[in-house]
């Protein structure tokens, strides 16, 4: 409540953060992670057997992956920090404090990662003969060394936002990094990096290789066997990292996998991620044991396989932690737990810095349940676009009359029938206040205009002298 609410009313800032965060993993986890490892053991192997096609053909994939990193994977990697920053700063704020000193190692670690980027790649096809070859591959170890280092640091964040473990106690650095689901979820990313590393080289090698060549059938073998083992290791840290998953979470998998309209098709849809884990080692087998009869097609869909994975385990990561967007401190509307019971007593507009009311009154019940609406309710929520209030209301009471005291009723134990939804913070007259603000929506399906379109109002309460504006866009005014 404490930062200008930053609204895009039509898609939300949900969908925004999870296009360029799914894109940045989708890009990190196979290039940044999992394929060095993989090139460097070709590159050693084209050494020792002087194989300078075997070496050719790592040279062009480390060229692909060159250019999406540092382009695509570098442009969503900033995006990520400036969306989130816009559409939730109190839970970034509240994660660098906790996690500066990991965060901090890990810009070292990056900018450690990137120039070795620039030297391995820069210096390939300079570096070809004798110790110099050696000491370009001792490059490539190290740039493969720090990625996943990259990796360990960032995903003790994520994971603690999953389960904070014991720092709600002990407010420690350690008790945050080393929370319980920390190294089952890494174990599970790191795996599946080599397991997706290994189908990005197989389709590479499609379009590197030819059919029938000695190349081909040994890219094939590799990158099958390589494959094959990691997808062995991926769903043995699957189920562990399912195991430390809090039970609650557990609970919300079902609307996670496939929203509430799909949630009976779960059963389904778990058994098509088994057949899809199933594919990935029938395929392995079939190209590590008999490369000559490998199908050209079997080369191209398992990466794509390996995304349509990843990008539903991201989904459900991201979804089953609510009502939280910090385990069991912050709620997804950026209001922490312990603040709940206060607000609901004392109201939430009064402790609001930037809102136009402060105080409820007949006269101005739907502008303040606007502000109320934007607090708590539009972080996940639209007014009439994604995920829109409207069309939930539309579904739960139909097209006629909506009661206005039994939606009232709804807002106070909507955490209890729905939760994955936070409980409301503010006071009786608050619910009614948003109450009124949705059912107004009915007649005048205004977009909900965020600070960045609307300009900033401030609380009235909160202007300590009468030169404090009211209200920052463009055209000041002050309080009398």
């Amino acid at each position: 409540m404490d930062f200008p609410p930053f609204v895009m009313d039509h898609m939300g800032t949900r969908l925004l953060i999870g296009i360029i965060a799914g894109l940045h993993v989708l890009i990190n986890h196979p290039l940044a992670v999992g394929i060095y490892p993989l090139i460097c053991v070709m590159e050693y192997i084209g050494i020792r057997k002087n194989w300078r096609e075997l070496d050719q053909l790592a040279y062009k994939i480390t060229f692909v992956v060159f250019i999406i990193t540092t382009t695509v994977g570098a442009l969503t990697g900033v995006g990520i920090w400036l969306v989130t920053s816009l559409a939730a700063p109190f839970a970034i704020g509240s994660l660098l404090r906790v996690f500066f000193w990991g965060w901090f190692a890990e810009w070292l670690v990056f900018i450690s990662e990137v120039v070795l980027i620039m030297i391995y790649f820069l210096t390939w096809k300079r570096w070809q003969e004798g110790p110099k070859k050696w000491l370009h591959l001792k490059f490539g170890i190290a740039l493969s060394i720090m990625s996943w280092f990259t990796m360990a640091l960032i995903v003790a964040i994520l994971a603690f936002m999953m389960d904070s473990g014991g720092w709600t106690e002990k407010r420690t650095f350690l008790s945050a990094f080393f929370n319980p689901v920390y190294l089952p979820q890494l174990a599970f990313r790191t795996t599946y990096a080599f397991m997706a590393a290994g189908f990005f080289a197989l389709f590479c090698a499609y379009f590197f290789t030819k059919h029938g060549t000695r190349l081909r059938e040994w890219i094939i073998s590799f990158c099958c066997r390589w494959a094959l083992f990691s997808t062995l290791a991926c769903a043995i840290a699957g189920c562990l990292y399912l195991a430390f998953i809090p039970q609650a979470m557990k609970e919300n998998t079902g609307v996670a996998l496939l929203t509430m309209q799909f949630v009976q098709w779960q059963g389904k849809f778990t058994v098509l991620l088994i057949v899809t884990g199933l594919s990935f080692a029938v395929l392995g087998f079939w190209g590590f044991l008999e490369p000559k009869r490998f199908p050209r097609w079997a080369m191209i869909v398992p990466l794509f396989l390996s995304v349509w994975l990843l990008g539903h385990f991201e989904r459900v990561r991201e979804f089953i932690r609510k009502p939280f967007i910090i385990s069991n401190y912050m709620y997804s509307n950026g209001i922490r737990k312990d603040e709940v019971a206060m607000l609901q007593y004392e109201g939430m507009l009064k402790h609001a810095t930037y809102v136009k009311t402060s105080e409820i009154t007949e006269a101005n019940m739907v502008s303040a349940g606007k502000d109320v609406f934007t607090i708590s309710c539009s972080r996940c929520h639209t007014t009439d676009g994604l995920n829109g209030v409207i069309g939930k209301f539309s579904t739960m009471y139909g097209p006629g009359e909506w009661d206005a005291a039994a939606m009232t009723a709804f807002l106070g134990t909507m955490h209890v029938s729905r939760p994955y939804m936070p409980p409301f913070p503010g006071s009786d007259k608050e619910a009614a206040a948003l109450v009124a603000y949705i059912q107004s929506l009915r007649v005048d399906r205004q977009p909900l205009a965020g600070a960045q379109a609307a300009g900033v109002d401030v609380n009235p309460l909160h202007a300590v002298s009468a030169e404090l504006p009211l209200r920052l866009n463009g055209v000041t005014t002050t309080k009398n």
